[in-house]
């Protein structure tokens, strides 16, 4: 019987202390608890060029403050295709593979690849242009589907009349554009429907992919007295190439973003784009949140831009901006020097 009841004393101290040794540590695993529960988010970007990048980082920023920030409350993985169609589709798949709580598509090339992969996981569009061209909404209030976000449309009347401003007797406004980029062909269609209003007639060039700009450009600059550029993300990341044509036949370029301005565009009415990623964040954290879903969350439309000024570029091509868009740029938007 003594030894019975050693044996039996013998076994619950070996339980006791199997039981304390491979216990897990309370804080390891309370943290994989919390790393299981911290909400995963999926971000891709079409290419790399500082418009589409200040959105990104405006994304980012806004989800941080809204307490989604990486690595600490949030796993959040961006990704940039570099403008490769391939890369679109294989990054849309590997984020789709981590199973997201959310994703976020930055140009419409990122969205509509992240559209394609995922029909149900909440999507976030990051200022997409023409929503419901790119297939990606059908109704701009009632989205329906697993997409919302933000769309920016593009001042295009008040550019024309700030160019009509800086240079009164322009008859002719070149404009060259990606030929099979959506956005572009529907700003392109808004510019010719609204340019005879200013007294203007345009004159349209396109290119099939970057490669095309320099040969095209330069010969557009020797028939044209200005140049217009869409939103198109092609001309965007080569606009050094287009700037360096431009200056050397003193013709002015008017892009449509102040990113665009900084990089040797003469002027423009453009909608901050760091604001458009703010706002981006703030949809994408509304969700996450569980305030909105994207079915019946509208698309939030945001058109309203500031005057950028480039005094530098000016000065290269010897044209002198009037006053009272210096004294408007100096007050609600951004003289660049």
């Amino acid at each position: 019987m003594k030894r019975l009841y050693g044996s039996i004393i013998v076994t619950l101290a070996f339980l006791i202390v199997a039981f304390f040794t491979y216990q897990p540590n309370n804080s390891n695993a309370q943290s994989k608890n919390t790393k299981k529960e911290m909400p995963t988010i999926g971000l891709l970007q079409s290419l790399s060029q500082p418009a589409l990048d200040q959105i990104t980082q405006g994304t980012i920023d806004q989800l941080a403050k809204r307490g989604y920030k990486d690595g600490k409350t949030a796993h959040i993985t961006v990704l940039n295709a570099q403008g490769d169609q391939s890369n679109l589709k294989s990054m849309s798949e590997k984020l789709n593979s981590n199973n997201p709580d959310l994703t976020i598509g930055i140009a419409t090339p990122a969205a509509q690849a992240l559209a394609n992969i995922q029909k149900t996981t909440p999507m976030i569009m990051g200022a997409i242009s023409s929503p419901i061209q790119a297939g990606l909404v059908k109704n701009l209030k009632h989205p329906g589907h697993n997409i919302t976000g933000v769309s920016n449309t593009n001042p295009t009347a008040d550019q024309l009349k700030m160019i009509a401003e800086i240079m009164p007797d322009l008859k002719t406004l070149g404009v060259i554009y990606t030929a099979g980029n959506v956005t572009s062909q529907v700003a392109v269609k808004e510019l010719e429907a609204l340019a005879p209003k200013y007294g203007l007639t345009i004159k349209p060039y396109t290119i099939t992919n970057t490669n095309d700009l320099d040969q095209v450009s330069q010969q557009m600059l020797k028939e044209v007295k200005a140049v217009y550029i869409p939103q198109d993300n092609n001309i965007a990341s080569a606009m050094k190439t287009l700037v360096n044509n431009a200056n050397i036949a003193k013709i002015p370029l008017f892009p449509p973003a102040g990113t665009m301005v900084e990089d040797g565009g003469l002027a423009t009415v453009g909608i901050n784009q760091y604001n458009l990623g703010v706002a981006t964040g703030n949809m994408a954290a509304d969700v996450l949140d569980g305030k909105s879903k994207p079915a019946t969350t509208p698309v939030n439309v945001i058109g309203k831009g500031q005057l950028y000024l480039n005094m530098k570029e000016a000065k290269i091509l010897g044209i002198q901006f009037p006053q009272k868009l210096i004294d408007e740029a100096k007050a609600k938007g951004e003289i660049i020097k």
